[in-house]
């Protein structure tokens, strides 16, 4: 395995001083290494395209390469620019992507990721983009990581790092520390339990990709639920509040949809807010579950907390239902409830979840199934 510390100052000495990008699980040893000791010259983006757009900029004013990380399920983000900006015929960038593989073919992973882990080389293929493989080898990945960096520096044009399951050694890096915010549940689960009491029976909800889905799963098997109401996105991070704006329009009118977000997902797409909010109707309710931090892909810190999402709200349409420490939750879904038109709440809770957190059982066929059985009625 490759360690953190050293293969951070390896990737330096060959004249990398910049790093973007959105943390991965696969790269949280050396993702959460750069984030505590690279403080001026890191940036954490909304998503990979963007990350790649500043990586562009970076490159303009520097004349540097920059490092450009990522999982492999953001490469949909970042093909965009990186086919129409960085290309060798267009704008010729260069610049050194770190792609963690989900999904590697003959690893075990969650069924997103295997797809996804299939078609990646191909993929990098038809994009005309040179991989270069790191398998946790120091010898070998020293050496291959040099090769890309030539690479890229050479043809003026993007090189990427494929980083393979378990190639980084463990890294216990600092993670958010909240100690001035007052939280509205002591976890983020106890706070979808008092949720999930009051949504209606009839409504459907859509749950963000990572812990906020797996947590909704586990609290329904809790409390002796079906899932038939719920669409876990269990990939595709962002994208959780255009499928309920998109459920919500051609549902049932009796029939509310509730999108339970995170706040690394509304920042990635933000922009499909002002769909939601300004085309959006009463049957649409928003909550943003707000921990300040990627939690499933390591802890690494997000902007949120330091994001007005009443104002942002209210400017791109919604009704925003202030929650304060003085209600419950369960008060501040009531009010949601019945609140006119499409509306947004937001709930700060801690980062982190219990260790024994297990994953849905049923696959997203049957989870599809169940929920279309669910609306038809």
């Amino acid at each position: 395995m490759l360690d953190p510390e050293k293969y951070f100052n390896y990737i330096k000495s060959l004249g990398v001083e910049f790093f973007t990008g959105v943390p991965d699980s696969l790269l949280k040893s050396f993702c959460g290494y750069v984030n505590d000791v690279e403080t001026k010259n890191h940036v954490i983006a909304s998503n990979e395209g963007s990350a790649v757009g500043i990586g562009i900029g970076y490159h303009l004013a520097t004349k540097k390469i920059p490092l450009i990380y990522m999982q492999n399920s953001g490469l949909g983000n970042a093909i965009n620019p990186l086919i129409s900006l960085c290309d060798k015929e267009i704008y010729s960038i260069p610049m050194l992507l770190m792609v963690g593989w989900r999904g590697e073919p003959g690893k075990k992973d969650e069924p997103q990721h295997v797809k996804q882990g299939k078609v990646m080389l191909p993929m990098l293929e038809a994009m005309d983009l040179n991989y270069f493989i790191i398998k946790g080898d120091k010898n070998e990945d020293y050496e291959t990581t040099k090769k890309a960096l030539d690479y890229t520096s050479r043809n003026s044009s993007p090189a990427v790092l494929v980083v393979c399951k378990d190639a980084f050694s463990k890294y216990s890096y600092n993670k958010v520390q909240n100690n001035n915010i007052r939280f509205a549940a002591k976890s983020r689960e106890a706070a979808l339990a008092q949720i999930l009491k009051k949504i209606p029976k009839d409504a459907a909800v859509v749950s963000t990709t990572g812990m906020i889905s797996r947590e909704i799963f586990e609290t329904r098997e809790a409390f002796n639920d079906g899932h038939e109401r719920d669409f876990l996105t269990v990939g595709g991070m962002g994208h959780a509040a255009s499928i309920a704006y998109g459920l919500s329009k051609y549902i049932k009118k009796s029939k509310m949809v509730f999108c339970i977000d995170g706040d690394g997902s509304v920042i990635m797409h933000m922009g499909a807010l002002s769909t939601s909010g300004i085309l959006g109707k009463s049957n649409f309710k928003h909550i943003l579950i707000n921990n300040g931090c990627h939690d499933s892909v390591g802890g690494q810190e997000t902007v949120a907390f330091n994001i007005d999402f009443e104002s942002l709200s209210v400017a791109m349409g919604y009704n925003f239902v202030k929650y304060n420490n003085n209600i419950s939750i369960e008060e501040n879904i009531s009010n949601l409830i019945e609140s006119e038109g499409p509306s947004f709440t937001e709930i700060i809770v801690p980062s982190g979840s219990r260790p024994d957190l297990g994953r849905p059982t049923s696959s997203p066929l049957e989870n599809k199934k169940a929920m279309i059985e669910f609306l038809s009625k």
